[in-house]
């Protein structure tokens, strides 16, 4: 009924310090920013493929499936910018099971706090280098931006810590793209409401600290589907879903409407190979209606190097051991297929 306290971490400046990101990726970084950025904002008619691992679980692996990226970004760079996934931290429904390499460098082995941190700077940095492309992750514990404010390019805030005050606050005093996921009920008023926060100025504690922020105004909405009160997935990412959210959207104070559809969860009910069809849908949709191309500026898919899932100590290369993924063959003609669909 209490709290044991192990050991004190190094401070993210400290960690930084140690593990430095290259200036050259710095600058790389800087760029691929301002890309995403005027996207988000509706200057540059590009569409953002987020794609990879449910969770980033083994460094060789990831950094391998990024690298695969890099020359097919290089093809498709005029119809759609790749922003690889890199999620260091899995969210739990239960708190039961692997929780992300941030918490747990070798998922068959113990919780490693410190090495958790070193790990997960590392994969990022190396990933960068390796494929020059910068990445997405999954701001779970708002205390551990600073560990990785320096490296990201995307940030996306989970359905379960969407409500969250201190995420909201939190991404406030972000300079990079942040996507807000729908709550699991689905609810679009708390997501948009989310928005709201953090697109604006705040006063609040961060990291035993008192500080102010500016406000984001490149947080937008990402669409995963719901669950309803008997359990069952319900999807959000039909023609008539982003009309409503259209007209919603129009009814707030925000800036830089923009969404993302999240084409696996409770949209394809865990069915990994359905984002196929659903990403298709999403495409043709943006191209008969001028409003929902307007709105819909990427997709997020998860995918690996092979098909589907395996359990902790498989030992498959490059297979999830979290949700199931798309493999690597399905992934690379899909973006193909998305670049000759972004008209």
């Amino acid at each position: 009924m209490s709290f044991t306290y192990l050991m004190e971490l190094p401070k993210p400046s400290e960690i930084k310090k140690k593990y430095p990101l290259p200036e050259k990726l710095a600058a790389l970084k800087a760029e691929r920013d301002q890309m995403i950025s005027d996207v988000i904002t509706g200057k540059d008619n590009r569409f953002l493929v987020i794609i990879g691992p449910c969770s980033a679980d083994n460094e060789d692996a990831v950094c391998d499936y990024v690298s695969r990226l890099a020359p097919i970004a290089e093809e498709v760079k005029d119809k759609v910018i790749i922003i690889p996934r890199i999620y260091t931290n899995k969210p739990r429904t239960t708190g039961e099971g692997y929780k992300g390499i941030a918490s747990q460098p070798d998922p068959e082995k113990k919780p490693d706090m410190l090495a958790g941190l070193i790990a997960m700077r590392d994969m990022h940095i190396r990933a960068i280098a390796e494929s020059n492309l910068t990445c997405a992750d999954e701001m779970l514990y708002p205390e551990n931006w600073g560990y990785v404010e320096d490296l990201l390019s995307y940030v996306a805030i989970g359905a379960r810590s969407v409500e969250d005050q201190q995420h909201r606050l939190t991404v406030s005093g972000f300079d990079v793209a942040s996507g807000m996921k729908n709550p699991t009920s689905g609810d679009f008023t708390v997501m948009l409401n989310s928005v709201y926060a953090a697109q604006h100025p705040h006063h609040f504690v961060y990291r035993s600290h008192e500080v102010e922020t500016s406000g984001n105004p490149l947080t937008h909405v990402v669409l995963r589907g719901a669950v309803s009160k008997h359990g069952n997935c319900v999807q959000n990412y039909h023609y008539e879903d982003i009309m409503r959210l259209i007209e919603k959207y129009n009814k707030m104070d925000l800036v830089n409407p923009a969404a993302i559809i999240d084409a696996n969860h409770s949209n394809s009910n865990k069915q990994y190979a359905e984002q196929i069809r659903i990403v298709k849908e999403v495409m043709h949709n943006r191209k008969i209606s001028p409003d929902i191309h307007r709105m819909i500026k990427g997709v997020m898919i998860e995918s690996y190097i092979e098909p589907g899932s395996q359990k902790i100590g498989d030992g498959i290369y490059g297979k999830s051991i979290t949700d199931p993924c798309l493999g690597w063959e399905d992934s690379k003609r899909l973006i193909y297929d998305i670049a000759e669909m972004n008209v």
